[in-house]
């Protein structure tokens, strides 16, 4: 059995499609295909779920920019326009523009679930359907009636004994040896919609090879594998043929766009190997993420760019020190104000964390800790990772800028810079 997940930039039009479509008929094995949202949807959704929250009047207008793009890829791959498949894309359109007629929630995280979930039930729809049209029977999958979590709305997390009892029950391969499902999304007991956080469609899929005890996962990318950088950054990077799954939970954890950081742990745990592979040259065989060996490659220094990033600064207002106590604080509201934190540096009065930028969420962060210590930030700046790092890797992405943090250990090195 084999598990496929296949990214939005690989079904981002009708090429794509087909060109997804070429690489499923190529395996005969019995195939679970995991999806994104197509090409930028997720992020369009996104936009309309802020302005549907701010009551915006651009809503319909992003709305009906949506609607096209995905209508002009149907109409693309169905010449026949009475195929089933324009009533279930219209009838998803139809449930979403219900959905942004009603009066936001008091839970900006709910309704974001439910708004930017549209993006991978439209695209398995477009998929699954352009599959059966090719000749390749297969089921859709509402992953949100088995894949169950609790609600957390934007970081939903799994409720592994439910999961694990109702996902062999829909994924049986009693009537197909293709499904075609979401990544990226669970439901509650409820049956309310929850997402797995930004880039989750990786995870879904760990998951699932984890419960379903699947020979190998394979998730299909637009570069040739793990590269030491990414190459839409720097175009001298290279291709890791081969690395452990601790290299890989480490690259992820540092922020590496390749892999889900929650992705590797449940694979990691049953030696499920995971190869990376280009669904451009699909031919080829990417990298391989296995259990460490002595053929495991020397390790080329990886660079990792987080953008948009800010630094917190956190003092006392008055002569006490940054003690242990204060820091258990500290990470606590990060996390009730889900604030992803990616580095911490302390010292005796000063306490400093960099962290993706929210501006809603940092605001709220920073009116509660300034009830009793002084905040300030630097404002859009870039945290720079490299795993095995060399004098001439670290002078590359540091020499003329401006370094505001900097923390190193035997294997890595992060500068925050201006």
């Amino acid at each position: 059995m084999n598990i496929f997940k296949f990214g939005g930039a690989s079904v981002n039009s009708a090429e794509g499609v087909k060109n997804f479509v070429k690489i499923v008929q190529s395996f005969k094995d019995e195939t679970i295909v995991v999806l994104s949202a197509m090409g930028k949807t997720t992020n369009a959704l996104e936009q309309i779920t802020k302005d549907f929250y701010e009551k915006s009047d651009e809503v319909e207008a992003k709305f009906l920019e949506l609607e096209l793009y995905h209508l002009h890829i149907t109409n693309e791959l169905f010449p026949n326009k009475e195929d089933v498949v324009y009533k279930k894309v219209n009838q998803l359109f139809d449930q979403l523009s219900n959905y942004l007629q009603k009066e936001p929630t008091l839970d900006y995280d709910f309704d974001y679930d439910q708004i930017v979930s549209f993006g991978e039930l439209l695209s398995t729809c477009i998929v699954s359907e352009y599959l059966r049209l090719c000749g390749l029977p297969n089921i859709w999958v509402d992953i949100r009636t088995c894949l169950k979590t609790d609600n957390t709305y934007r970081e939903g997390k799994i409720d592994w004994e439910l999961s694990q009892k109702l996902v062999p029950q829909v994924f049986g391969f009693n009537n197909t040896f293709v499904y075609v499902t979401q990544g990226f999304l669970g439901g509650t007991i409820t049956n309310q919609t929850t997402t797995l956080g930004r880039e989750g469609s990786d995870y879904t899929a760990a998951i699932l090879s984890y419960i379903l005890d699947v020979d190998k996962l394979s998730i299909w990318k637009d570069v040739p594998g793990i590269m030491n950088a990414d190459p839409k950054w720097l175009d001298d990077a290279e291709k890791l043929d081969r690395i452990s799954y601790q290299e890989a939970i480490e690259l992820a954890f540092y922020g590496a766009k390749v892999i889900h950081p929650k992705t590797i742990q449940p694979i990691k745990r049953k030696k499920i190997p995971l190869q990376v592979r280009s669904f451009i040259n699909y031919n080829e065989p990417g990298t391989l993420i296995s259990t460490a060996s002595k053929q495991m490659e020397q390790q080329l220094p990886v660079f990792i760019r987080k953008q948009d990033q800010v630094l917190i600064s956190i003092r006392p207002v008055d002569f006490s020190f940054i003690l242990e106590e204060n820091l258990s604080v500290f990470f606590a509201l990060f996390a009730k104000h889900r604030m992803k934190v990616n580095l911490t540096q302390n010292s005796a009065i000063s306490f400093s964390v960099c962290a993706d930028r929210s501006e809603r969420r940092l605001k709220d962060l920073q009116d509660e800790i300034s009830e009793h210590f002084e905040v300030k930030y630097n404002d859009k700046v870039e945290l720079i990772t490299i795993r095995h790092h060399t004098k001439e890797a670290v002078d590359r992405m540091t020499k003329g800028r401006e370094i505001i943090l900097e923390q190193r250990s035997r294997d890595t090195a992060q500068f925050v810079i201006v």
